[in-house]
């Protein structure tokens, strides 16, 4: 008889999601050598080990890499099934508008709402587009019900749920000057211009975290709407960007143009899902999240996925 049960599934899906027992264990609320017994039963029970210890990232074996796709398939049936038995419970008339405050955001979000749309055909959803000076008050209007934002605020009746880390790299041409250096401090910051979207500064986490705290200002700023442009003025060296890592990798790897971690220990941002208190338990909402995550962590494997 197997010993296959949902928490196993649950394990190995924790650490290919996080790359390693120890943050696996974290997120499971598990002590390590609880998750590693857990392991040890599975390898023991089909006889052979599930993947290479002391790799980063997680090197799986044949045996690992079918017991990964199981889980998947096993938590995939599951999901759908308490869907559906939502559904039953609660109904499924509702509406769901998103605005983004993350303007490189749509690689993953349009996947994410295309799955949206396959699981509950039944809620409407819409997406607010441009560019708001206040997108959490979007909620607060009743024109918005989640709102994808990377600064948690005091809102009344508000919840936010963490979604995503990530690494806010200076973009810079291939032969700017900063390129020689290792990391960038907010002094590197001061000559140069700074590519931005048209957002106020206060949302931006290179000026919040890095700029401000230095009392740097840079010497001047240009703002554009597309990510593409942005980074057409850094290659001709009009200036420099700071932007998600995951937004310009593919730029990146070709050789584009290349980046800089900002400090030492590097520039980290998050996106959370901003929901009006009144509607954040609904069923539908919570699957969104969900898909979020799950389109996120499929598409790029430099994001962490962050636990509510």
């Amino acid at each position: 008889m197997s010993i296959l049960e949902i928490r196993h599934f649950d394990t190995l899906m924790a650490i290919a999601e996080t790359g390693s027992v120890t943050r696996a264990s974290e997120r499971l609320c598990l002590s390590q050598s609880a998750l590693s017994h857990q392991v040890k039963a599975l390898e023991e029970e089909y006889g052979g080990e599930l993947f290479i210890r002391k790799t980063s990232p997680i090197q799986w074996t044949r045996l690992g890499e079918r017991l990964l796709g199981l889980a998947y398939d096993v938590r995939r049936l599951v999901t759908d099934a308490e869907r559906d038995l939502s559904k039953i419970q609660q109904g499924v008339a509702g509406q769901l508008r998103i605005a983004v405050e993350c303007h490189s955001c749509f690689d993953w979000l349009m996947p994410a709402m295309d799955m949206f749309r396959r699981a509950w055909p039944e809620v409407e959803m819409d997406l607010i587009s441009g560019f708001h000076a206040d997108p959490g008050g979007l909620l607060d209007e009743g024109r918005a019900d989640l709102v994808i934002i990377s600064q948690k605020s005091r809102r009344k009746e508000t919840d936010f749920y963490p979604l995503f880390q990530f690494e806010m790299p200076c973009l810079l041409a291939n032969d700017h000057p900063l390129a020689k250096k290792e990391y960038l401090t907010a002094r590197d910051f001061e000559m140069e211009t700074l590519i931005t979207y048209p957002i106020p500064e206060e949302r931006m986490d290179v000026y919040r975290k890095v700029l401000r705290p230095g009392g740097v200002q840079p010497r001047d700023t240009r703002r554009t709407e597309l990510t593409v442009a942005i980074l057409q003025l850094v290659a001709s060296k009009r200036g420099v960007s700071v932007l998600p890592r995951w937004a310009v990798a593919k730029y990146l790897d070709e050789g584009y143009i290349c980046e800089r971690k900002i400090t030492k220990n590097g520039l980290l941002s998050e996106l959370y899902a901003a929901i009006r208190r009144e509607s954040s338990h609904q069923a539908y909402m919570q699957d969104f999240m969900r898909m979020m995550k799950v389109t996120m962590g499929g598409m790029f494997s430099d994001v962490k996925i962050l636990d509510n």
